[in-house]
This record gives structure tokens, sequence and C-alpha cells, in this order.
């Protein structure tokens, strides 16, 4: 399948518009999506790069390591021509994982070059395409610091372009003070818009490439939710806690959901997808991370990377976000 690409800012990489998130894949940790099934993950990637999916979003803190490990066993698998980039973070930092380990929001010199070793060795690659602060620092470590070992690393061959993650504008523009931020990755979906109202301005301003987040809003706007299944989350589900998967809000994200059908059925497409292309409609914005946690899952959302949005399929999502009330932030860029 040939999938949309676009130019990851200045980092010299073209990606798909849709890559594949692998939260999900890490399996049970303090923040993790309840039990998953290492072979499921695996056949799920496979099935997005038969796809034409390019690029992998992982990190260490997913399943506390096994997220990385899954998704160096999937990429090793390939043959080498048909191997995806791989981008994966630092910033969570822990020592040995372990059923109660709570991660760290540490970005130190030493810890980012520690997550980094550990990481190339989970993945098993010489070099990791996108390495990107997971959080803010939040033991008091200069930012301006941090940034100069990610800049080091790339120097130094580690990894291939350096980005941030979960930053305000004020944070890039320290970063950006010391070197340029090659990537960007905030969350951002039809419930959750903040972002469109100023980081990703900035981003674009900058020639620095943004790869978004929970487009979906963690399965709110796959159009397949219900107040049902929330009820029914594993207890080692994050989201059974989540305002947004609880009342009230819960009900105007699930009229948001229903007001995309019609706009899917135009289409011939799913409102998984609807939902993911708005979010690359916006300017700046070059691509969406989503998860897949099966084959199905990813069939569900792949369609989304040729899904062109018209201005009057704007309007009516517009129009929609008014007239439900779900979410904050601008709706249109």
């Amino acid at each position: 399948m040939d999938l949309e690409k676009r130019a990851l800012g200045q980092t010299g990489m073209t990606i798909t518009t849709v890559g594949v998130g692998a939260w999900a894949i890490g399996g049970p940790w303090a923040f993790g999506w309840g039990p998953q099934d290492d072979d499921a993950s695996i056949a799920a990637i496979h099935h997005a790069i038969d796809r034409g999916v390019n690029w992998i979003d992982t990190a260490p803190a997913y399943g506390l390591g096994h997220s990385e490990e899954v998704v160096g066993r999937a990429v090793a698998a390939l043959p080498e021509a048909d191997r995806p980039l791989v981008f994966t973070k630092c910033g969570m930092y822990f020592d040995e994982p372990g059923p109660d380990v709570m991660p760290e929001f540490l970005l130190r010199p030493e810890t980012i070059r520690a997550e980094c070793e550990r990481s190339l060795k989970r993945l098993g690659v010489e070099r990791i395409d996108l390495l990107q602060f997971h959080w803010p620092d939040r033991a008091g470590t200069p930012v301006e610091d941090s940034w100069g070992t990610m800049l080091e690393l790339i120097d130094e061959g580690k990894i291939r372009a350096a980005g941030v993650s979960n930053f305000d504008v004020g944070l890039l523009e320290r970063c950006e003070a010391v070197g340029h931020v090659g990537t960007l990755q905030p969350p951002f979906s039809l419930i959750e818009r903040e972002a469109g109202g100023d980081v990703i301005p900035w981003a674009a301003e900058h020639g620095t490439g943004v790869i978004v987040y929970s487009p979906m809003q963690s399965g709110l706007l796959s159009g397949r939710w219900t107040q049902e299944r929330t009820a029914s989350l594993d207890e080692g589900d994050w989201r059974r806690e989540d305002e947004e998967f609880n009342p009230p809000r819960l009900q105007r994200n699930l009229a948001l959901a229903a007001a995309l059908e019609p706009i899917a059925q135009r289409h011939g497409a799913t409102v998984a997808a609807v939902a993911i292309a708005w979010t690359l409609s916006w300017p700046g914005v070059s691509g969406a991370i989503v998860g897949g946690r099966s084959p199905e899952q990813v069939a569900g959302w792949v369609g989304a990377s040729g899904l062109q949005l018209s201005g009057a399929d704007l309007d009516e999502i517009r129009a929609a976000v008014a007239s439900t009330g779900a979410g904050q932030g601008p709706v249109r860029g």
C-alpha cells in the first residue's frame, strides 16, 4: 500500500503520515493498558509494515523495557530492506523493572546516556533513528545540559536525530538556543486540541517535525467505544481513572465520535480514520502515532493516511465539537 509521506522537519527522514505506537504492547506497568500478547503485538507491527507504514514509536517506560524488546523482535524478523524507522525516548528513568516500579522523570546527562545504551541493546540496533525526551525533567536538571547531551549523541553516531515530547514553548525555546530541535511529540486529538494553539505553530515556524500522539484519544474516537467498555476495562488499564473516559466527559466524547460517522460513511472510511485525518490536516503536523495491539486494529486506522478531508468536512467537524462541548483547544489551524 502506497501511503502518503511527509518530511519529518529537517531530520532528513521522510515518514508515512501514520506510524505504529507501541505504548500498549508494553503490557502491564504503572501506566499500562492491561495484559497484552507479544505474538499479537508482533503480528500487528508486521501488518502495519506490510500495509506501507515505515516507522514505529516506542519508549523504555512502556512495560519498563518490554515494549522496546517486542519492537526489537518484530524488526529483527523482517528483511533488512523492509525494516522501519525506530523512534524511542528517554527521561522516564528506572534501574530495574518490577511490578511496583515507577520511573523517575530524569534528564541528567548520565541518565540520558545510560538509557540510550539500554535502548540500543533492547532494540537490537546500532543507531536509534530518533531519540526523544519523554517528559520534562523534574529533578532540577537544566534543560540546556540535557539537550546538549542529545546533540552529542548525534555527533557520536548513537542516534540519527533528537526531539522532545510533552514540552511547552518555553522549554522548546531553551533547547533551540542550544541547537535545533529536530522533532516535537505532543498529545493532539479532536478532544485534546491545545497543542494546535501553541507548540505545533512554534514547530512549524522553526522547521521542527511534529508527530502527534493519541490522535484517537486512546480509543475514545475509534467509533467503537461505549460506556460499557469503560466499565469492563482491566484493572491494570490506566484509562479506568482518566477523566475523559468517565462521566460527564465520556458522554460528550462519545457524542463527538458519533458525529464523525456520517463523514466516515461518505469517504468509505472508519470513524478512527476520520479522527486521525483531522490531526493530519493541521498545518505543521508531519505524522500521527496510532496504537495497534492486533492486525485488526491496524486495519481500522491505516487508511487515514490517504484520507483527505474537505473544507466542508472540517466545517462539519467544527460544528460537532461546538454542539457536543467535547474537549478543549482550537478546532481549525
